[in-house]
């Protein structure tokens, strides 16, 4: 009797937690979506203005020739013209204009700026990377939560409350899954990009500091 008492009330007890979980778990779902679809217009905004203002080899080929002329004047004529983000630009600009630092201190702060910029990446893909490894768990949660009591009302002949049990539950794994793919999609498309930005940015920099080293 003891245990049966005890099992009951846990039963209780992980069936209320369960169903507490319900309503934060549908809003996070919702949330995930939401934010999804509008990355996704962003993704599309951001690949539009690339097009117009993507660096070329060429660009890259004639920035790090400047650079190797050592001649100042045509490099940061020819950094101001390049389509490369602005951001780089003033990397480029400021380590151009270092030539008064130590080698050590210029390197040291080349560095820097480039690990500011990786930093910034991996903050501007935070959100979808969360989406895209979360999105299915919580997904699944909203699938299992609506099934107990989808499973007591089947038991009870209630035919119409299972079957809206049933449909929450197939909603929550669709959300789940559409939300994670999006940000999975769109944290990759995005990742190809700057990581390529940021090699040409380190290329471009160590170009620079050797030039100021001879």
């Amino acid at each position: 009797m003891a245990a049966n008492s005890i099992y009951n009330v846990l039963s209780n007890s992980f069936h209320n937690v369960s169903q507490i979980l319900l309503v934060p778990v549908i809003i996070i779902l919702l949330i995930f979506v939401l934010y999804a679809v509008a990355s996704l217009g962003g993704l599309i905004y951001e690949y539009n203005s690339r097009r117009k203002t993507r660096t070329d080899f060429v660009q890259i080929e004639n920035i790090i020739l400047s650079i190797s002329s050592g001649n100042s004047d045509e490099l940061i004529r020819e950094i101001d013209t390049s389509k490369m983000p602005s951001r780089h630009k003033e990397i480029l600009l400021k380590l151009v204009k270092t030539s008064n630092l130590s080698p050590d201190a210029r390197e040291l702060m080349a560095r820097k700026m480039i690990e500011n910029e990786e930093v910034m990446v991996a903050k501007r893909l935070e959100k979808t990377d969360i989406i895209a490894k979360i999105g299915p768990a919580v997904g699944l949660m909203g699938t299992l939560i609506p099934l107990g009591p989808g499973l007591a009302a089947l038991g009870a002949g209630n035919i119409q409350e299972l079957a809206s049990h049933l449909i929450l539950a197939f909603d929550a794994a669709i959300l789940g899954m559409a939300s994670a793919a999006l940000g999975f999609t769109i944290s990759k498309i995005r990742r190809r990009w700057y990581e390529e930005e940021l090699s040409n940015l380190e290329g471009m920099a160590e170009s620079v500091l050797e030039v100021l080293k001879s």
